[in-house]
């Protein structure tokens, strides 16, 4: 740290102890890159427990030749030299045991005169995530991904509601459990609650619990799912299938924070974080009188969008090398160059849930230790299917034709073509409506 002071020796040890004393990682870095100190916790993170003073930061971080705002991130250090002010960043750093997804926050610290002296740069881990394929955390590199990451970091530490949106298959509930596991909930019970085809009666005996003799069949009394999420998280999965009936029950849980199991006139007190998640468009819903104003408005506090697969395409081979590792009968399996191919230019109408299925499904075809384009039957066809002679297809056309083939092909019932595609059975009937509207009459 000379070129920090070099007059005031007492200087360097106080900002050594400075950074010793916060909990994370953290360096004093110069404008021009350079690390003048970092505290046990970074170089053991990021420098393998060796000493990184003197070195670029970005070498550490990214093993780059080059700042980070000239390889495709934001600099927080660039950009808080020009406002003066702490500046946080999402970015992906390389560490002795693979890349990780962290948070950097870069605070400028000015000598008296005001001139720029040195930044403090604070890392924060983030936790249930990864830039690699290893373990069950969230898998992914793209901007599309890292901004839901960026949110799920930090919203995750609040007790806000959050409203996780997208298609299906898109990982809604996965991004649940990574804002419980992030949370001060984490090490209690994560409660997931799928609220499609509840009935009144099952919603309020699931949600709220009963007791003995409450109906005909209670022979035992039976706590619901809010108890056994009592100090945790409830997933309410789905929440845009809830009956307008039900959704009444459900704003005054959330108002209230109490409820009573069915045959009780005890009232107990609830005590969960709540996440909510649907494939709907809930706006619409509340225009057309669907779904409760008030309720959309107490579920909505903190809105996650979570981005198709096809807009995030750049994933598809880290996401496909990670779901080969958790997927029991594709255990050491590989994916051909070929293969990885036609899985990337496939749209993906079922999302991260299809592309499990697909994998799956090879794994259980092929003999060897390779997945090929014969394994993807349909996929790999589809791929060369995808331009017209007036160029590149629309969406909803390829989308059309692979359905349309699919449909073909496959021998068995709608159930199970929904399970290969990754949605839901309503999702395909609506979509298999679609295409016979567009059928000409004598072809229906």
């Amino acid at each position: 740290m000379r070129a920090m002071d070099a007059k005031d020796d007492s200087l360097e040890r106080l900002v050594g102890a400075v950074l010793d004393g916060m909990e994370g990682p953290a360096i004093a870095v110069a404008p021009d890159y350079r690390i003048l100190a970092a505290n046990s916790h970074y170089q053991q993170s990021f420098g393998n427990g060796a000493s990184v003073v003197g070195e670029p930061c970005y070498a550490v971080s990214h093993q780059a030749r080059v700042p980070c705002d000239r390889n495709g991130e934001s600099c927080p250090v660039r950009v808080a030299q020009v406002t003066r002010k702490p500046e946080r960043v999402l970015h992906i750093h390389h560490t002795p045991r693979g890349d990780i997804h962290v948070a950097v926050e870069a605070r400028p610290i000015f000598r008296p005169d005001g001139a720029l002296w040195f930044f403090i740069e604070r890392i924060d881990c983030c936790s249930g995530t990864g830039a690699g394929t290893d373990g069950d955390s969230l898998v992914g590199r793209s901007l599309a991904f890292r901004r839901v990451l960026d949110l799920v970091r930090r919203v995750a530490p609040s007790a806000t509601t959050a409203l996780l949106l997208g298609e299906s298959g898109t990982g809604k509930e996965v991004v649940a459990r990574a804002i419980h596991d992030a949370s001060p909930r984490h090490d209690r019970p994560f409660v997931p609650v799928e609220c499609s085809g509840l009935t009144e009666s099952l919603f309020e005996s699931e949600l709220f619990g009963h007791e003995r003799g409450a109906f005909t069949g209670a022979h035992a009394a039976k706590p619901g799912l809010v108890e056994a999420a009592r100090g945790g998280t409830l997933l309410l999965d789905e929440v845009g299938d809830i009956p307008p009936g039900l959704q009444v029950k459900l704003l005054r849980l959330l108002e209230t924070r109490t409820f009573r199991r069915i045959g009780s006139v005890e009232p107990q007190e609830a005590d969960f974080r709540l996440v909510c998640a649907t494939h709907r468009d809930l706006p619409a819903m509340v225009a057309e009188g669907a779904f409760r104003r008030d309720l959309y408005y107490r579920i909505s506090a903190f809105p996650i969008t979570l981005p198709a697969l096809r807009e995030r395409r750049e994933d598809i081979p880290l996401l496909a090398e990670a779901l080969l590792r958790r997927i029991p009968a594709a255990s050491g399996l590989r994916l051909s160059q070929a293969a990885l191919e036609c899985l990337s230019a496939h749209d993906f109408p079922g999302n991260i849930r299809e592309l499990r299925n697909l994998l799956e499904r090879a794994a259980l075809l092929l003999d060897g230790d390779t997945i090929l384009p014969e394994h993807l039957p349909g996929i790999c066809r589809l791929a060369g299917a995808e331009r017209s002679d007036d160029g590149v297809l629309p969406l909803d056309e390829v989308e059309r034709r692979y359905l349309a083939r699919v449909l073909a092909e496959h021998r068995g019932d709608r159930k199970e073509l929904a399970a290969l595609l990754g949605v839901s059975e309503r999702t395909l009937f609506r979509k298999l409506q679609s295409l016979r509207a567009l059928r000409p009459p004598s072809a229906r």
